[in-house]
């Protein structure tokens, strides 16, 4: 979990982020874009006194400040109960875009470099990290002695081979776009690499978040198809114990972890379908970390019993949740259309309705109140009438049903949602009443979560539908608004083109400059105002909690999961 994705990452399907980029993986499916590694971050009871022969967890430069921060010397032990909605598609993190596989992923792997507590990029697996010629060429050094779960040596050449598996065409990964931006790479050692730009690059330094696969496991096999999929060796502070497919995943601690074996023995995933049923397990004490629903924050978690036994937490998340139109479909293909549609909603009823008020509306891929974001843009106005006669300028006439037509067919679509994740449900049910009052009629599937991202969303077969992505730390969201992220497997799913948007996606990362990429990005942001492929709605506050027991928690800029590794029990708290 030392990361902030969701996890996530991007890519991440979102729900319900946390700080950095997690409630939704607890919330319901969300996507996840960007660099794997700080996969969830979220943002008590007096410490028992603790035997001096217990055995100390972490690190002897860390035990001091983990001791001061909890009252006590953090120990060996126990494990983690963790709700999930949804189960991993792949555990090879290219090729999956959820955050269930992210999030379980992200604890498996390492790589050169990550961000710290206050997000600022440092080293990981790399000792040394060197940036010269404005940005265009990085030197680094992996550390002696990092080995995979297996006990092989991990060295340069496992990066040559994941720098080379993602620039092959015949990968299948919506994250190859960071890889094709470097002009040279070249390995000068067995634990040193180099690498140079044809011109400054954005996210040069993120492309080295990425995690590092295994060559002398993975070469040779085909990527799609390999069984490593499901039996992955990495080299993070986890490695997976078992998989019960539809029930569990088990993730036990790393023993030869090169920053020390994690405090707890083990991280035990309890897939489970249902927001509320994951709540209620939490209520009978069989999960002990999970992200609330509004409703579960502000009425069914108050009183001395939660207050003793849990620690909530409250702060904007790092994801928006929006209605996605595909724009192939007839229906969706004149913006007028898409600008009535946003017009025709009442995001503050959304909000109420929906989160019980606990989310702040949004109008683009950016987090209100970062550097990123346009303020000078404001949501659509709630405006029936204006939407209506939108409509009507677009060719939209009312039909004896009171139903909109044009040219026989009726406006009538079906929003699709992801099983188990009420908040969605509650959104389409608002978002159909309101589109209904314009003579639009919008009928709603549930479908779960690995058959909505294989059978629908990935193919491209669906009107409409609603999910949530999680917002970098970097604003390149190339890989999900640009034209040529447009297939089978990419990330840009509801099928957007625009020229103008495409070119300052492409000077945007060109550039280290942050007025200059505020500038691009301020237009990227005006121009997807316009256009409205998606229709943006909120920013819903992140709710985690987590059991009390669990001591070593500090929250920071990147959530409280940054340092997931040294989250400890003590002795006698330990199940």
């Amino acid at each position: 979990m030392n990361k902030k994705a969701p996890g996530s990452a991007g890519l991440k399907y979102d729900d319900n982020r946390t700080l950095v980029h997690m409630a939704a993986v607890f919330k319901g499916g969300e996507l996840w874009y960007g660099h794997f590694m700080h996969i969830f971050s979220f943002h008590s009871l007096g410490m028992l006194l603790l035997l001096l022969f217990l055995p100390l967890c972490s690190p002897a430069a860390e035990t001091g400040a983990l001791a001061r921060a909890s009252g006590g010397e953090p120990v060996y032990g126990g494990r983690i109960l963790m709700g999930s909605i949804g189960e991993p598609s792949n555990l090879i993190p290219y090729l999956a875009s959820d955050s269930a596989s992210q999030e379980v992923a992200g604890l498996l792997y390492t790589a050169p470099l990550e961000y710290d507590k206050n997000l600022q990029i440092v080293k990981l697996a790399a000792e040394e990290w060197e940036v010269s010629e404005d940005g265009c060429f990085m030197r680094f050094k992996l550390r002696e002695g990092l080995k995979w779960q297996d006990g092989a040596p991990l060295t340069a050449d496992d990066v040559t081979f994941t720098y080379k598996l993602m620039i092959d065409p015949k990968t299948p990964t919506a994250y190859a776009a960071d890889f094709l931006n470097i002009k040279e790479y070249r390995q000068t050692g067995s634990l040193s690499f180099e690498v140079r730009y044809a011109a400054p690059y954005a996210r040069a330094a993120i492309t080295w978040m990425h995690p590092i696969l295994p060559r002398h496991i993975l070469e040779g096999q085909d990527i799609v198809t390999t069984s490593f999929a499901r039996n992955p060796v990495g080299a993070g502070p986890f490695r997976l114990k078992s998989w019960e497919s539809g029930s569990r995943i088990i993730l036990e601690a790393n023993e030869l972890y090169f920053k020390g074996r994690p405090c707890l023995d083990e991280v035990v995933y309890r897939i489970i379908p249902d927001l509320s049923t994951i709540f209620l397990e939490a209520r009978a004490g069989r999960i002990d970390f999970l992200g609330l629903t509004p409703q579960q924050y502000l009425r069914q978690t108050v009183g001395p019993e939660w207050e003793r036994n849990w620690k909530k937490y409250k702060y904007l998340s790092a994801g928006y949740t929006f209605l996605g139109f595909n724009l192939k479909s007839p229906l969706f293909r004149d913006r007028r259309v898409r600008q009535a549609l946003s017009m025709a909603v009442n995001r503050d009823d959304v909000i109420k309705g929906a989160l019980w008020g606990m989310g702040e509306p949004t109008t683009g891929p950016y987090k209100p109140g970062t550097w990123v974001y346009n303020n000078a843009l404001s949501p659509y106005p709630f405006d029936p009438a204006g939407a209506s006669a939108l409509l009507a300028e677009a060719g939209w006439t009312p039909g004896p049903d009171g139903v909109l037509r044009k040219d026989g067919l009726p406006f009538h679509f079906t929003i699709l949602v992801n099983q188990g994740n009420g908040e969605r449900v509650k959104v389409a049910t608002i978002l159909q009443q309101q589109f209904r009052a314009i003579g639009v009629r919008a009928s709603i599937r549930t479908v779960e979560w690995a058959a909505f991202l294989k059978e629908f969303v990935h193919p491209g077969r669906f009107d409409a539908l609603i999910l949530a992505w999680n917002i970098l730390d970097d604003p390149d969201i190339f890989d999900v608004w640009h034209s040529s992220a447009i297939s089978a497997n990419g990330l840009n799913f509801v099928n957007y083109r625009n020229a103008e948007v495409d070119e300052l996606l492409e000077k945007a990362r060109a550039t280290a400059d942050r007025a200059e990429r505020k500038r691009l990005y301020d237009r990227f942001q005006e121009i997807l105002h316009e256009d409205q492929p998606y229709l943006f709605l909120y920013v819903p506050y992140a709710l985690p909690m987590v059991q009390a027991r669990f001591r070593g928690i500090e929250p920071a800029l990147a959530g409280i999961t940054y340092n997931f590794d040294r989250w400890w029990v003590p002795r006698a708290l330990q199940r």
